[in-house]
């Protein structure tokens, strides 16, 4: 794959590649294509992607259920992952997924995360394909397993019928709807370990609606090879040999901020300084909560802190008069953006700074403290603080915000002030229903 300036306006195949049209509907990305890539594509393409897998992230932290995921999962992909140009699906889809193999190498973290989530990806799209479709990707894997005969079905019937019944599926009487095949047990470990197959002389034996975990236990295998050679290609020769032109882009894509700008305020435009402290106990994030409550005690804040907590303030619309020049000084010298939530996260407050995020940089008990005091009530703390033990930080922050508004958000606080706009139409629609 290469990557050529914005002049070159079209995305074309080398002849060795064949056609589009020649590749399945759902690519394996056994190896990356021969094609050239606009530089805006290859970041464009792989932020989408990274919305859709982001989206899988935070559904499955939410605990939802497989149907819920599954309609989760077609949004997120019809919305991001289109192009104006039909013809060029396959190769966002492609060039998207290599890309992001690229961002996600460098890492045993960043891998495990990406792994897991493309894998519930191709699980989803595999389920979604025509069974001849997913017999011939099966195919292309050249998975080691083999259709059960018309008389081994006959002589098993039974059995697999058992089976089937203890999980609730039907077995079909017809020996010709039935499919099964026979694999050896260790390639679907998930399903032996969830007593989902027969098992017979070290076979166990899949129905064809189960074939899905087979595929995407060699589809996991498969990338997680790849991203280990993919990393050692980044170390030794792509980082140095692109590091002024897709090094910077590849470095910052894992931690970019996919939603809305909020360096001005829309909705509720200027808000007046007297209100200031009342918008702060209802409506501030927690780590803007904190920080603000710290300015009003210490009267200071040190240079990261107000950074943090001006430019959220200039993103709601903070009227900054004479009385916090300080503010102005600071913040309207360069049009700075509020800082996201990655950003905050990924901050490293030292000894005396009250930045960062509290979900993330506060012990358990201050924690706990500084969520009581917010209003969440020891139930939804205890799911807080559960997602906090799991690293699911944005998460725990959606969760509070649920807590003290008693309604939903499903899209997840990814935004400081994503959160302060909800959360003022959520008390304006409350405030307009009561008068």
């Amino acid at each position: 794959m290469q990557v050529v300036r914005s002049h070159q306006s079209h995305t074309s195949f080398s002849s060795s590649t064949g056609s589009v049209s020649a590749t399945p509907t759902l690519p394996l990305y056994r190896s990356a294509p021969e094609l050239e890539v606009r530089l805006e594509d290859f970041e464009s393409f792989a932020i989408d992607r990274l919305r859709v897998l982001k989206g899988i992230s935070d559904g499955l932290s939410r605990g939802k259920k497989p149907d819920e995921m599954e309609k989760l999962v077609n949004e997120l992909w019809k919305t991001n992952m289109r192009h104006q140009d039909s013809s060029q699906v396959l190769n966002k889809d492609i060039i998207s997924h290599f890309v992001l193999r690229l961002v996600y190498c460098r890492t045993e973290e960043l891998r495990k995360w990406f792994l897991s989530m493309e894998s519930a990806l191709f699980r989803h799209r595999f389920r979604n394909q025509t069974a001849e479709a997913q017999r011939a990707i099966m195919e292309e894997f050249d998975l080691p397993c083999k259709a059960v005969s018309n008389a081994e079905f006959e002589s098993l019937k039974e059995k697999l019928g058992q089976v089937a019944r203890s999980i609730g599926h039907n077995l079909s009487l017809s020996t010709a709807d039935a499919i099964y095949y026979k694999v050896p047990f260790e390639e679907v470990p998930e399903l032996v370990a969830g007593r989902k197959v027969f098992i017979n002389q070290g076979y166990a034996y899949v129905a064809m609606n189960q074939v899905v975990s087979l595929v995407a236990t060699i589809f996991r295998s498969l990338l997680s090879k790849a991203l280990i050679l993919t990393n050692r290609k980044w170390a030794t020769s792509i980082r140095e040999q692109e590091q002024h032109r897709l090094t910077p882009i590849v470095e910052a894509l894992c931690s970019s901020y996919l939603g809305p700008d909020y360096s001005q305020p829309k909705e509720y435009g200027e808000i007046s300084l007297k209100d200031i402290d009342q918008l702060a106990k209802s409506s501030f994030p927690l780590c803007m909560r904190h920080l603000f409550e710290k300015l009003r005690e210490d009267h200071h804040l040190k240079h990261a802190g107000r950074m943090q907590l001006g430019l959220f303030l200039k993103g709601v619309g903070l009227n900054v008069d004479d009385s916090l020049a300080f503010w102005r000084e600071e913040f309207s010298k360069k049009d700075y953006t509020p800082y996201s939530c990655q950003k905050i996260i990924l901050s490293t407050p030292g000894v005396g700074d009250h930045h960062g995020c509290p979900y993330r940089h506060f012990g358990e008990e201050n924690l706990r403290a500084a969520l009581s005091k917010m209003g969440v009530n020891s139930r939804a703390m205890e799911d807080v603080m559960g997602k906090v033990r799991n690293r699911d930080y944005q998460l725990a922050c959606t969760l509070t915000f649920e807590a003290l508004h008693a309604a939903p958000c499903d899209a997840g606080i990814n935004h400081p002030n994503q959160y302060f706009s909800d959360s003022q139409k959520l008390l304006k629609a409350k405030k307009d229903s009561s008068a």
